[in-house]
């Protein structure tokens, strides 16, 4: 290909005088054995300036003095139980007792991993009904999935797959109230040390107590209701709505699902089928209690007793018969040790000596954020936005968001968690081999809008989005780090070395060779930055630094496994092009985008070019002067009020890597609405997105790294200013 760049910016021959390719290397191979050391180290928790070593942290302190606490029946303050597989997500009666008040809030969702549906496929849409090509003028055909408008069919297809499948609301559960108006006293309380939330409050004069768990191995939950006298509990089943971003629930379509209910001695089966999807919930309890269908979706289980004790167990197969009923006291003591091992097995921090008043919120944060992430993104497949509590893009999940959802895991020595997630790539492989082959490229490219079958669905920004390819090798290059003995690196690479090596063959053919300056380009793309085009962008530049760390990552890994680097990607790594900035030594958005900074929508966007330098390294297509005069300019200039949750700590990894502490933690607590973490620690954006989880993991992932450092940094907690007293351990540095 040959290209006219007089209109374009220079493309930076200052980034030669920054690292080197063989500082680069020096980098990747100094860290082989990080997992054993990150494991026998102590981080620096307790060292006094004189070296003196101090007490660990009391972690059941730190953490259980930021208990959310709800006075009030506020749809934003729900508390949620989970095991990361599955939540169930509760209001201030400690149950779904009001879905419909919360719905526009933080919903009142039960939602797993294995729970979804599709409407009835009349039509018999197919995946190629959203074919389209594309011409990048690249001499070969590129088949696209998009959102195409006509002929009415094909628009009618595109409608289908993209809200098919959709993640399925399993039915609420909750006490047999119905007025909002008569909750008085609401006192509720979540204790994160153990995963149970306490509730009590009083409902037209009769006073309520409520507990509330969650199984940590079986999609159940559990909770003991006492009153005065009597208790009623009603479990009410919803249609799918479809939505593409609401609580999944339509309760005004009973004839399109059908709710049975079979009974025994202290249990009952209800079964539910929607279309083609068939599930059961088994209900179990103690004592004089009644269960019955009172409605063609409404069970009600009763007792005449100040105390009624029950579990409500969903799955997508048969339970057994009235044998091996789970019990609440078990499923308690299970979510307590359960909870408690998280919290003294994983890495942790203290900011309980920090003197600054901000400190504390930023615990809060950080320390809520790790408890939403065990109970709703610890499952089997990548998460979606809002986790398991309501449906966003119809429940499905976003692969160029993994990176956000995923890393903060192997930082804080919780890697089995992040290697649950990353293993579903594998199942996903054969899917991003065809869309590679369609499109005229060697190698897998990772769809961005996907389900558990990992078909893509249409999407004229997603299909073109390249910015989630390189996220496996950069994760499994986490799991490698983490390992802490021979044998677990091993298989570390034996398990993903295939995908790792697919993954960096996609990158290597889609970069492009420009004669004109004797290097490799990146186009035919949307970055980041979704405002850029994809007809007109060349080389975004968070993109070129990632595809220049992951495509080196993917030749070590080829040397740890005995093989020889591939020669064409160690060509593509020698001559990618230099990140573009314009006169002002300012980066631009892309470096043909030469309107970066008069541009509002540019500047209106994610200021994705932070991350070339920030949750990526420095590295010889870098400039650390010009990455430091871009930094003020978007500090000082940036639309902050429409950037996103996971803006800010992106931001504050670049401060950090440009040895600005200070901004570092201003950027983390910068005051802006899409910057709110509510009293659950869920990251608020609008009303359309009331919690949003890739914040609470970007904020995990930059805490760690300004704790630990990364690879080369020389000073202790490198992103936090010298008065700031912080006791970590466990912690991981970054690549």
């Amino acid at each position: 290909m040959s290209m006219n760049i007089g209109k374009m910016a220079v493309w930076g021959v200052m980034c030669l005088m920054t690292a080197t390719e063989s500082q680069g290397a020096e980098r990747l191979a100094s860290t082989e054995n990080w997992g054993a050391a990150r494991l026998a180290s102590t981080g620096s928790w307790g060292a006094d300036s004189n070296g003196i070593v101090a007490e660990r942290i009391d972690r059941h302190a730190v953490v259980t003095r930021h208990n959310p606490h709800v006075g009030e029946l506020d749809e934003l303050s729900s508390l949620t139980v989970g095991n990361g597989r599955f939540a169930f997500t509760v209001d201030a009666t400690g149950l779904q007792t009001f879905p419909e008040h919360y719905s526009k809030g933080v919903p009142l969702g039960t939602m797993s991993e294995w729970g979804w549906h599709s409407f009835p496929n009349v039509e018999g849409f197919k995946a190629e009904d959203a074919l389209a090509n594309h011409d990048f003028h690249r001499r070969h055909e590129e088949l696209y999935s998009l959102q195409i408008k006509q002929p009415a069919r094909t628009r009618a297809a595109v409608d289908y797959l993209r809200s098919n499948p959709h993640r399925l609301h399993l039915g609420t559960v909750g006490l047999a109230l119905s007025d909002t108006s008569l909750i008085s006293g609401v006192d509720q309380t979540l204790d994160l040390w153990t995963g149970a939330i306490d509730s009590r409050f009083t409902y037209a004069g009769k006073d309520y107590h409520v507990e509330t768990v969650c199984s940590p191995d079986a999609d159940c939950i559990g909770a003991t209701v006492n009153s005065v006298a009597g208790v009623g509990v009603v479990l009410r089943f919803p249609y799918p709505s479809g939505g593409h971003c609401d609580d999944a629930c339509r309760w005004d379509t009973e004839s399109l699902h059908k709710t049975s209910i079979t009974a025994g001695k202290n249990s009952a089966i209800v079964k539910r089928e929607l279309d083609g999807t068939v599930y059961y919930v088994k209900v179990t309890w103690k004592g004089n209690a009644k269960i019955k269908q009172t409605g063609k979706h409404r069970i009600e289980l009763t007792t005449k007793d100040k105390t009624l004790t029950f579990t409500a167990s969903f799955s997508s197969v048969l339970p057994s018969g009235d044998g091996g009923n789970i019990d609440f006291e078990a499923i308690k003591a299970a979510s307590e040790q359960s909870w408690r091992d998280y919290w003294t097995r994983g890495g942790f921090m203290d900011f309980g000596h920090v003197k600054d008043p901000r400190a504390h919120e930023l615990e809060r944060r950080v320390i809520l954020s790790q408890y939403l992430m065990k109970a709703q993104e610890a499952g089997n497949m990548p998460p979606q936005e809002t986790g398991l509590t309501y449906n966003s893009w119809f429940g499905k999940f976003h692969l160029e968001m993994t990176w956000w959802h995923l890393v903060h895991y192997a930082l804080w020595n919780r890697p089995e968690l992040l290697e649950r997630q990353l293993a579903w790539y594998l199942t996903a492989e054969d899917k991003a081999r065809e869309i590679a082959r369609r499109q005229g490229f060697k190698g897998v490219r990772w769809m961005k809008m996907t389900d558990p079958s990992a078909e893509e669905a249409p999407s004229n920004v997603g299909s073109y989005l390249i910015w989630q390819q390189p996220h496996l090798i950069y994760l499994a290059e986490l799991l490698y780090r983490a390992a802490t003995t021979d044998e677990e690196r091993k298989n570390v690479l034996q398990k993903y070395g295939r995908a790792v090596d697919e993954t960096a063959a996609f990158m290597t053919d889609f970069a492009e060779y420009d004669p004109t300056g004797d290097r490799y380009i990146l186009r035919g793309c949307i970055p980041a930055q979704e405002t850029l085009n994809a007809d007109t962008t060349v080389n975004p530049p968070f993109e070129l630094s990632y595809w220049l760390t992951t495509l080196r990552m993917s030749q070590q890994w080829r040397l740890r496994r005995g093989l020889a680097p591939m020669a064409e990607t160690e060509t593509v790594s020698s001559k990618l092009s230099p990140l573009a900035f314009n006169s002002d030594s300012l980066y631009l958005a892309a470096e043909s985008a030469i309107d970066t900074y008069t541009n509002i929508r540019m500047t209106s966007d994610h200021p994705a070019l932070l991350g070339a330098v920030g949750m990526m390294p420095e590295s010889k297509l870098t400039n650390r002067r010009v990455m430091e005069r871009t930094l003020r300019w978007i500090w000082d200039n940036w639309n902050w009020d429409k950037t996103w949750g996971w803006d800010y700590p992106m931001t504050a990894m670049t401060c950090a890597r440009l040895n600005q502490p200070e901004m570092a933690v201003d950027a983390l607590l910068m005051p802006k609405r899409t910057n709110t973490y509510l009293v659950n620690g869920h990251n608020y954006q609008d009303q359309r997105l009331r919690l949003y989880m890739p914040g609470n993991g970007g904020l995990l992932t930059a805490v760690a790294m300004m704790c630990a450092g990364w690879d080369g940094a020389e000073t202790e907690l490198p992103g936090f200013p010298k008065d700031w007293d912080v006791r970590w351990e466990g912690i991981g540095r970054m690549p």
